[in-house]
């Protein structure tokens, strides 16, 4: 016992004295010796030290895009870190049904391979300075430190890395969600932010089998979008990038977001709902399309009434009436401005410009109530290379509607309602709430069909008589034009006759005649 106290107390004195020398190292030694000192000293502890470490960190080029090694091995070492570490972090997916357990931070487990074993640690930095923030994780750096035996350097370096990549991956593949994404505004970023795109699980039950449309069309698009899908040596032989464009375009209630909705589960994509009238500027736009992921479907909605993009590249006068403006409200003004600064040229570039080859297997749709709005060279072939009109609905597109509601192929009043669609514009939308059962009554299936078809008489009626109406508007029109018309005529005649008169008595041509 005494002996273990000596031990103790001689293990102080040790201490402190080395504390001492190395507090006068620092104080009295010049700086230049230190260094020269510090850099020799961690070369011969490099030397002694028979371990290498691999740092992969989670964002890549200046911290513009997640790496995809840091998310391969984060789902490699999923599995690993629920058997082994003894602090893990839990996250919820599959529907709220499942967990995903990963190992906390400043954890390390142990991995084997091929009889080498290695060790991970998870770790993080954050910023030394404290400052107020609104996304304070977004500030952090987080990244994965591999540590293993110098004498196993090729073998880490090449195959057991390769195994991780490809593990990760294919773990990945088997646990993916597809995911709804929406831009933020950009006023709450700050430098770089994880904020960019904020997402929600995509669940959407829409599928092509379920879409109101002409079947032959719909066989159509499907094979196209698997072409696109599986053509990737294709489009690298040709010199473009692995993407492809849709103009979705009709009247409101005709299935465009359907339509998006049913491509999105048909080659089980991503989907990013771009709302342009929140990126401040085309710098903005451009860093969402890198944070954009491979196998997804950028969505611009309404884009004839996101941006002016409707074919008017001049640049904006400025009002007249701004300098009459009080400072308030021109102060407002301006504000409103610099709401959205993105420019058609800047929306073509990230179509189909330098940018737009940041990633692949990319689908970029469009949707519009009115494609005769739209600039020319945003819809041009090459940018949207595929235009889908989504029409009104018509016998075919009804028959799988029906199928999808009633569970009916073929009912007595299909003939009636096949006429009534060839002469009326009634859209999916309109035709679907009427089949919507409201009950589990046996004859629910015949009311639904005649709930249609008064539906689509009345519809009808109210076409005729807007049409009638429209008719007597132009009528009038062209009436009140040729009284207008005939009346000149009059003034006319009535003013020569005049100036005739003055040049009978007067001998003198008046300025009018000599003008004729």
């Amino acid at each position: 016992m005494m002996m273990q106290g000596e031990m103790w107390s001689n293990l102080g004195s040790t201490m402190a004295a080395i504390m001492f020398m190395y507090a006068m190292f620092r104080q009295y030694f010049p700086p230049q010796l230190q260094d020269y000192i510090f850099r020799y000293s961690k070369k011969l502890s490099n030397y002694m030290y028979p371990y290498i470490t691999v740092t992969f960190e989670e964002f890549t080029g200046e911290r513009m895009k997640r790496s995809e090694a840091f998310s391969a091995i984060q789902n490699y070492l999923s599995g690993k870190s629920s058997a082994y570490a003894k602090r893990l972090k839990a996250d919820i997916v599959n529907d709220s049904q499942s967990l995903v357990l990963s190992m906390d931070y400043g954890e390390e487990i142990t991995d084997e391979f091929n009889g080498v074993k290695v060790w991970w640690a998870a770790s993080r930095t954050t910023p030394k300075t404290q400052q107020f923030s609104f996304y304070p994780a977004s500030d952090e750096k987080r990244f994965y430190i591999l540590k293993f035996h110098k004498r196993d350097r090729e073998f880490i370096t090449g195959t057991y890395l390769l195994h991780v990549m490809k593990q990760g991956k294919a773990i990945a593949a088997d646990k993916r969600q597809r995911k709804l994404y929406s831009n933020s505004a950009g006023q709450g970023w700050s430098g770089f932010k994880s904020t960019r795109w904020t997402h929600v699980v995509f669940e959407h039950p829409a599928t092509f089998d379920t879409l109101g449309m002409d079947e032959k069309m719909k066989q159509e698009i499907k094979k196209d979008l698997v072409k696109f899908s599986k053509r990737k040596e294709y489009y690298a032989k040709i010199g473009k990038a692995w993407k492809r464009g849709y103009l979705l375009y009709g009247p409101p209630g005709t299935g465009k977001s359907t339509m998006i909705a049913a491509m999105a589960n048909f080659l089980n994509y991503d989907v990013y709902d771009l709302e342009l009238t929140t990126v401040k500027n085309n710098v903005e736009l451009r860093r969402l399309l890198i944070e954009i992921s491979n196998k997804s479907i950028i969505v611009i909605e309404d884009i004839d009434c996101s941006l002016d993009l409707t074919g008017q590249r001049e640049k904006k006068k400025k009002n007249e009436n701004d300098e009459e403006m009080d400072p308030i409200s021109k102060k407002a003004k301006e504000e409103e401005r610099k709401d959205s600064e993105v420019t058609l040229s800047g929306l073509l570039n990230f179509i189909d410009g330098l940018w737009s080859a940041c990633g692949g297997e990319r689908i970029i749709v469009f949707t519009t109530n009115h494609i005769e709005k739209l600039d020319p060279a945003l819809i041009r072939r090459g940018r949207m290379d595929k235009h889908i009109e989504m029409s009104y609905c018509r016998f075919e597109a009804f028959k799988v509607l029906a199928r999808n509601y009633l569970d009916i192929d073929s009912h007595p009043l299909y003939e009636e309602i096949r006429r009534l669609l060839k002469e009326t514009d009634m859209t999916p939308a309109d035709v679907a709430e009427n089949l919507m059962l409201k009950s589990d009554d046996d004859e629910e299936d015949e009311t639904c069909l005649k709930n249609l078809i008064e539906a689509l008489k009345a519809s009808k009626e109210e076409a005729r008589k807007k049409a009638e109406e429209e008719a007597r508007l132009k009528a009038e029109k062209e009436q009140k034009e040729k009284e207008q018309q005939e009346q000149s005529i009059k003034e006319d005649v009535k003013q020569d006759v005049i100036s005739a008169k003055e040049v009978k008595e007067n001998g003198v041509i008046p300025q009018q005649l000599l003008g004729h």
